[in-house]
């Protein structure tokens, strides 16, 4: 009787806190209109130890591609990066472009596709590869073209028990109010919650990014999750109510990118 008692009083605090969350998220956006879709094309390559310096030459033809394409509309960013804490069987580098349709994202890997640069040179000797369609309708960024910035990824699962709308709540809830704070002060010059366009993983999985220009800014950061946290007692917990902690991973770049 008391275990059932207690799981009646947890399931009650869940709700609480979701309503809580929801109506929290409902005033902050009940006059915000839905963004535009933002898809993100990523391809992940392990490159040999020898092969990194030439792996990382610009290749102008490849700028050429993802500048034009810029130009014209057809991307909104791109960039690549090089992994900075490595494990025994990931990637080392990506490269990524974003656009606001999938028909834009096509386009240039069609153009990529057609270059030599995609089947002569240092790609002919990767040693895994692999490519993830991402979208994203919470998400924002300063324009311009960042070198050597840092970019910092968190993929997370969520519980079979959460909401359908789950990540919208969260997003809004949780990460844009926080990157946004982060975002005016220069903190971070682009932050986005992906989840798979194109699902090649469990469809409950879903990811936060950021990019900082320094990596001072990795611990600015860090300082306002901590705050955020203090600061409001419900974010733990109805974060915990929704994600499962035990596939969690992170990921840190050094990155160079450009964003319209």
């Amino acid at each position: 009787m008391q275990e059932k008692r207690n799981r009646r009083i947890a399931q009650l605090t869940l709700i609480a806190v979701l309503a809580a969350l929801a109506g929290s998220v409902q005033s902050q956006t009940s006059d915000t209109k839905e963004k535009e879709r933002m898809y993100t094309y990523v391809s992940l390559w392990a490159v040999p130890r020898a092969k990194w310096t030439e792996y990382e030459k610009p290749v102008p033809s490849n700028q050429k591609i993802l500048d034009q394409a810029v130009g014209d509309g057809t991307l909104i960013a791109y960039g690549d990066d090089f992994n900075l804490v490595h494990t025994a069987d990931g990637y080392t580098h990506d490269n990524w472009w974003s656009s606001h349709s999938l028909a834009g994202l096509m386009k240039v890997l069609d153009a990529f596709e057609k270059s030599s640069t995609t089947t002569t040179g240092v790609i002919t000797s990767v040693t895994k590869h692999a490519d993830v369609v991402l979208v994203s309708r919470h998400y924002n960024w300063r324009a311009g073209t960042y070198k050597g910035a840092y970019s910092h990824g968190s993929s997370y699962a969520l519980k079979p028990t959460a909401p359908d709308d789950a990540v919208d709540i969260l997003s809004k809830s949780v990460f844009e109010p926080l990157m946004e704070k982060l975002l005016a002060d220069g903190s971070v010059v682009e932050y986005e919650v992906d989840e798979e366009s194109i699902h090649t993983e469990s469809p409950n999985t879903f990811w936060v990014y950021y990019v900082t220009p320094t990596a001072e800014g990795l611990d600015k950061v860090n300082a306002a999750i901590r705050a955020t946290l203090k600061a409001d007692a419900l974010i733990a917990p109805s974060f915990g109510s929704m994600v499962d902690f035990v596939p969690h991973r992170d990921s840190l770049d050094r990155t160079d990118v450009t964003f319209k």
